[in-house]
């Protein structure tokens, strides 16, 4: 037998195997023929995963937007990706509008108030710029990619076992209706012969479908630890955008008070909520049990109030030197404060403990 004669018979075969399991599935849905079901521990690993695939997909679609809310860049970027080249590296909002503002500044002048203000605005939103980049970078390593890993990999391999037990069972079927129908010995030992084949090879395809569909509890597992990555990488963001906005805050009130706002309401300084204590703890620590509230009102009561006041610690705090003062959140302690001290602070005292305490991290109690 030549190559081309076995060609020949390798199409027919394959076309006679597609048109029985298209007969098959049409007569399924007609109701003109049994079909074998599938266990119901496989059927529940099906869905479990096909509802991981589609989930995974929304996430990660839009957590892209999160990222990058330009359709046009993200389009550009996936375009670079496919080709497997780096894609140039794009001004992003904050930067271009820090280089504006500084640009400015230097225009009106450094030594004018106004201009000295645009070029520090500037340069911290310029920072924030490279925190967001950060923020990208971080969160498309840890946490998209292996997302994407999942779809374009690990769900591929498992649609494709899939359709490979959809057609052994169409085999399968198939070989129990022409059974039914043979009448002959000859025929139905053919048959019945043709029926373990296909059973067999029906059983074995389930079995690996299992097997491949089992891995769907260790795909959660590991998007769970790329989740807490990509919490922790928003909150090293956002723990650094407060900072800088509060470093220029206090540039900014250094400026003469004439210079300050165009009302007559008092600037209010963000509180720092557990800030201090999320740079660098775990993904595990710093996403369990975070807390954050506004400063309570009454804190600036202290600042007409000679004597000592009853505090309750909202927040843990650990003590950065010694002239600070560790915290832990409900504790009671007492405080008061320090002619000349920094008026985000308070001295704080427990037992012959004492230190500066951070004001935003205390309820003062009546």
């Amino acid at each position: 037998m030549n190559i081309m004669d076995f060609n020949v018979k390798k199409l027919a075969a394959d076309a006679g195997t597609f048109l029985s399991r298209a007969v098959q599935f049409t007569e399924e849905k007609l109701g003109q023929a049994e079909k074998t079901e599938l266990d119901a521990h496989l059927e529940n690993l099906l869905s479990k995963a096909e509802c991981t695939k589609i989930w995974t997909e929304k996430i990660m679609k839009q957590t892209e937007v999160l990222l990058q809310p330009n359709p046009n860049a993200r389009i550009e970027e996936f375009v670079y990706e496919k080709l497997d080249r780096k894609a140039p590296t794009r001004v992003n909002n904050p930067e271009l509008l820090g280089q504006h503002m500084i640009d400015a500044g230097t225009e009106f002048g450094p030594g004018t108030a106004y201009g000295n203000a645009l070029i520090k605005c500037g340069e911290a939103q310029k920072r924030i710029g490279s925190a967001d980049r950060e923020l990208i970078q971080t969160s498309a390593l840890n946490f998209l990619t292996p997302l994407r890993n999942f779809i374009e990999g690990d769900y591929k391999t498992i649609a494709k076992e899939r359709k490979l037990l959809q057609n052994k069972r169409l085999d399968l079927d198939a070989a129990k209706t022409r059974l039914k129908k043979a009448k002959a010995a000859e025929t139905r030992n053919s048959s019945e012969q043709e029926l373990r084949i296909s059973q067999s090879e029906f059983d074995r395809q389930a079995e690996i479908t299992r097997l491949l569909l089992e891995g769907i509890s260790s795909t959660h597992a590991h998007h769970l630890r790329c989740l807490h990555d990509f919490v922790e990488a928003q909150m090293t963001y956002y723990a650094q955008c407060y900072q800088y906005m509060l470093d220029l805050q206090k540039q900014l009130g250094s400026f003469p008070s004439n210079y300050l706002c165009n009302n007559n309401q008092n600037s209010v300084t963000p509180a720092p909520s557990v800030l201090p204590n999320v740079i660098g703890s775990s993904a595990m620590a710093s996403t369990s049990g975070l807390v954050i509230t506004s400063p309570p009102s009454n804190l600036s009561d202290v600042k007409e109030y000679s004597g000592s006041r009853k505090a309750r610690v909202l927040y843990d705090y650990d003590a950065a030197n010694s002239t600070e003062l560790s915290l832990l959140a409900d504790e009671v302690i007492t405080v008061f404060s320090v002619i000349g001290m920094d008026s985000d602070w308070l001295m704080g005292e427990r037992g012959n403990q004492k230190g500066k305490v951070p004001i935003t991290y205390l309820e003062l109690l009546n």
